[in-house]
C-alpha cells in the first residue's frame, strides 16, 4: 500500500521491450537504498515489483496488461517518473490510501498559473466520473491529490511549488498522458450499497 506522498524524482534508464512485456531499469538512488528482490515500489503510480537492484536504481518487470491499461507503455529513456515505496507500518499517513492499482488514464488539458500554484485540468474518462467528487482524493502519476473541481468530463486540481518541483507532474504539458487511481474507498461504498440493494430484493 501507499500514500500517494512521492518520495523522488527518478530517471527511466533504460528499456528492455518484448511482445508480451517489458523491463525497466529505473534510476532512483534514495529508494533504491534499501530495496530488495520482491518489494513493491510505485512507478507514476504503478505498484510495480522489483527483480534487480543496486545503488543506482532498480528494475522491474512489467506485463502487458499493464502496459495497456497506464502510461507506462509510452516512456521513454531519460523520462522522469515519480517514486515512492510501499509503506512502513511506522510511517506518516500522509496522503491517502493508494493501492497502486491504475483505473485509467487521462491526459492534461490545460494549466493555469497562479500567483504561487497552478491549477491544472486533466480528462475524466467516463467509467470513472462517479468516483470523483469535488474536496475528494484522487492519485495522478502516484500523486496523492485533492479535486478542486468537476465537471463530469475534466476534474482539476491546484498545485503547490513544491508538487510542481517534486513530481512529474510540474514537467508535464497540455495532451501528455497520466495515470489515475481513484479513491479505493468509493469503489467499496459503491459494492457495498450494490450488494446491500441485492440482499434487500433476495429477501
Amino acid at each position: 500500500m501507499f500514500t500517494g506522498i512521492v518520495e523522488e524524482l527518478g530517471t527511466v534508464g533504460t528499456i528492455e521491450s518484448s511482445p508480451e512485456s517489458a523491463v525497466l531499469r529505473i534510476e532512483g538512488p534514495l529508494v533504491a537504498a534499501d530495496a530488495a528482490h520482491g518489494d513493491s515500489i510505485a512507478v507514476n503510480g504503478v505498484c510495480l515489483t522489483v527483480t534487480s537492484h543496486d545503488a543506482g536504481g532498480f528494475s522491474v518487470d512489467v506485463m502487458a496488461e499493464t502496459l495497456r491499461r497506464s502510461s507506462l507503455g509510452a516512456l521513454r529513456p531519460g523520462d522522469p517518473v515519480n517514486l515512492e515505496r510501499a509503506m512502513a507500518a511506522s510511517g506518516r499517513f500522509g496522503g491517502h490510501v493508494v493501492q497502486g492499482h491504475v483505473d485509467g488514464t487521462a491526459t492534461i488539458v490545460e494549466r493555469v498559473p497562479g500567483d504561487r500554484w497552478e491549477v491544472v485540468t486533466f480528462s475524466l474518462p467516463g467509467q470513472l466520473v462517479r468516483y470523483v467528487v469535488e474536496k475528494g482524493s484522487i492519485t495522478v502519476d502516484g500523486v496523492s491529490l485533492t479535486v478542486t473541481a468537476v465537471d463530469g468530463a475534466t476534474f482539476s486540481v491546484s498545485l503547490i511549488p513544491t508538487t510542481l518541483g517534486a513530481t512529474t507532474l510540474g514537467h508535464k504539458g497540455v495532451g501528455d498522458p497520466v495515470n489515475l487511481e481513484v479513491d479505493v474507498l468509493a469503489k467499496y461504498v459503491e459494492s457495498l450499497l450494490r450488494h446491500g440493494a441485492l440482499s434487500k430484493e433476495e429477501s
